[in-house]
């Protein structure tokens, strides 16, 4: 009867080897290099955001006079001195964790940080200094320009401008598919998918799709993660709003039909494995 049993456990076992599908390292392995590629690549151009209607940004002022820095800083809740910092803690931070690079984030279920909402005409309000308009600039230009409005007010100001809703999507075949915010207003695709908790391994490596919008229009950019030609792509550094759906390949489709087809199966060789033991015990 024992030997039964084994017979009933090895053919469980197999139909459960068979519902799977064979995967090559060609198709899973990132970065794989040609035959003829140089091992020093040209990468991307990096992208640089500009402030758009609709952006909410951090403005932390600071000067040789922290009481009167107080005043263009509503948000704060301690004086801002000339470094940028306040003893407990500037509240325009980042909803993101701090640090340099894009593995850095935070999802949007957290609670939004306070900020300056950039209107539909593209300018801000300050206190004292009124209506500033600053959309199309970076934030270094933005800097700048609220810099120059400081100057009868401050003596030798300093200017902290960040983007608090620069945003990405990343959804499909990933461990952790959600919306991140980038603190530090960079970030490329590997990291994106790296901060998802990396593709699955039923994930359509060679047809990443981003989705970005440009001049009112949707763009579709395919990147192919199994060669290093993703370096070079357009679509290597991420923009603000992006969305990266990662397709499933045909293993998952596999795997899913067969485990459909197979499954009256895999019943009937549970209940022949039951009937074996608890007559072998009988």
């Amino acid at each position: 009867m024992k030997k039964n049993l084994y017979l009933g456990v090895a053919l469980l076992q197999a139909i459960v080897i068979l519902s799977t599908s064979c995967i090559s390292r060609k198709q899973i392995a990132y970065f794989q290099k040609d035959r003829n590629q140089p091992d020093t690549i040209q990468v991307a151009e990096a992208y640089i955001p500009k402030i758009q209607p609709g952006d909410i940004l951090s403005i932390t002022i600071g000067s040789l006079n922290p009481i009167a820095s107080s005043f263009f800083n509503p948000f704060s809740t301690m004086p801002v001195t000339n470094d940028n910092t306040t003893s407990g803690g500037s509240a325009t931070g980042s909803p993101g964790a701090g640090g340099s690079g894009g593995g850095n984030s935070a999802s949007l279920t957290q609670s939004a940080a306070p900020g300056f909402l950039v209107d539909p005409s593209g300018a801000i309000d300050m206190p004292i200094l009124g209506t500033i308009k600053i959309a199309g600039l970076t934030t270094t230009a933005a800097r700048d320009t609220i810099k120059n409005h400081l100057k009868f007010y401050l003596k030798e100001p300093t200017v902290n401008v960040r983007l608090l809703n620069y945003k990405i999507s990343v959804m499909g075949e990933v461990a952790k598919p959600s919306i991140y915010v980038i603190p530090n207003e960079k970030v490329t695709l590997p990291e994106a998918l790296s901060l998802a908790g990396d593709l699955t391994i039923f994930a359509k490596r060679e047809n990443i799709l981003v989705i970005r919008d440009e001049n009112g229009k949707k763009v579709f950019g395919h990147v192919n993660l199994t060669t290093r030609d993703v370096y070079n792509s357009p679509f290597y550094y991420l923009h603000a709003n992006d969305i990266v759906y990662v397709e499933p390949g045909k293993g998952r489709i596999a795997q899913t039909d067969k485990t459909y087809q197979l499954l009256p199966v895999m019943l009937s060789a549970l209940s022949l494995i039951t009937i074996i033991y608890e007559y072998s015990h009988r």
